[in-house]
């Protein structure tokens, strides 16, 4: 049975795409910490991050790093941070988060709720970043 995310990827289920790549792909969380808080996840179904072969982990590690640049571009922050936790969905995927202080990036946070307007604009401003 496919992962949500596997949907996403075989465009059954709409996302706000940052950007992609013949292994990943990347959008935004629809459930977001912050503003521009984006999930970078393999095209192949993978559940584990740490099941994925060496050589892929690293090359998806330099596409986040790729879409953490666009997003410092994009989004008033100090830094992104890097979260992997895995429990959410059976899917590898890696969460980037602009945060300003530590805290910005405790799950236990309540969720922004943005409308869709919000998330296209965000989306857009993000991907133009990436495009540079």
């Amino acid at each position: 049975m496919a992962t949500i995310f596997s949907k996403i990827v075989a465009g059954e289920i709409p996302s706000y795409k940052i950007a992609e790549n013949d292994k990943f792909y990347a959008f935004l969380d629809i459930n977001p910490l912050v503003k521009g808080h984006t999930l970078v996840i393999p095209k192949q179904e993978i559940d584990y991050i740490f099941d994925i072969t060496d050589n892929d982990l690293a090359e998806m590690h330099v596409f986040a790093k790729s879409v953490a640049k666009a997003i410092e571009k994009a989004i008033p922050c100090k830094r992104v941070g890097v979260a992997v936790i895995g429990l959410e969905v059976p899917h590898a995927h890696i969460h980037l988060i602009p945060i300003n202080k530590e805290s910005d990036m405790l799950f236990s946070n309540p969720k922004l709720k943005l409308t869709q307007e919000e998330f296209t604009s965000i989306a857009e401003n993000i991907r133009k970043a990436w495009d540079e």
